[in-house]
């Protein structure tokens, strides 16, 4: 009897151990088999950064002869458009850049083209034409494109002529550059145009 008592629990055991898979041999959860999803890195493209900006907002600056030069402009890119004649018309005043006028800022007198232009800050027109262009400084340096310009305002005006470029320029760039310890360039350059006039600080 008590041989076929121990005979009987070995087959209990034998039987529980044959219905439990092994550890090798049991089924994956389905959460075993799913990833963890990351969030997008910071500055992906999934991560919703903003798009460039068409016109970035940037500025040329320089000191010469003691004085601080600084345009403020937005620098809007040719995108295979027509500019001139086109994008930008001729004979109208134009805001020599995008958005809000391009203003210059000095902290001296500067002459230019046989004028005095005030220590102050200065919205920068032009009148863009076939021939020769007009360049405006006007006291109203803070407006948004020429929705606001009043001829009344101008400090004076001056015309010169451009130069074209042999190759074409793609983003509108301003430079101030100095020549001597006293004077210096303005330039604005912009697809195939480029108009640079020259100033001097006065002391």
């Amino acid at each position: 009897m008590k041989k076929l008592m121990i005979i009987a629990a070995a087959a209990v055991l034998f039987s529980a151990c044959q219905g439990e898979p092994s550890g090798s041999e049991q089924a994956e959860t389905p959460a075993e088999h799913q990833h963890p999803t990351s969030a997008p890195e910071a500055g992906s493209a999934e991560s919703g950064a903003q798009k460039k900006a068409l016109s970035p907002h940037t500025s040329a600056m320089a000191m010469v002869g003691g004085a601080h030069i600084h345009i403020d402009y937005s620098a809007p890119s040719v995108r295979n458009r027509m500019i001139y004649g086109g994008l930008v018309a001729l004979d109208e005043v134009w805001v020599s850049g995008a958005h809000n006028a391009t203003w210059l800022e000095t902290d001296k007198p500067l002459k230019i083209a046989g004028n005095t232009l005030p220590a102050g800050k200065y919205a920068l027109f032009t009148i863009p034409s076939a021939g020769d262009w007009t360049v405006i400084f006007n006291r109203n340096w803070d407006q948004h494109g020429k929705d606001e310009y009043e001829q009344s305002e101008d400090v004076f005006r001056f015309t010169i002529k451009p130069e074209t470029l042999q190759e074409s320029k793609e983003q509108l760039a301003y430079e101030v550059n100095k020549v001597s310890e006293t004077a210096g360039t303005i330039s604005l350059a912009w697809e195939t145009k480029k108009i640079s006039f020259p100033f001097e600080v006065v002391q």
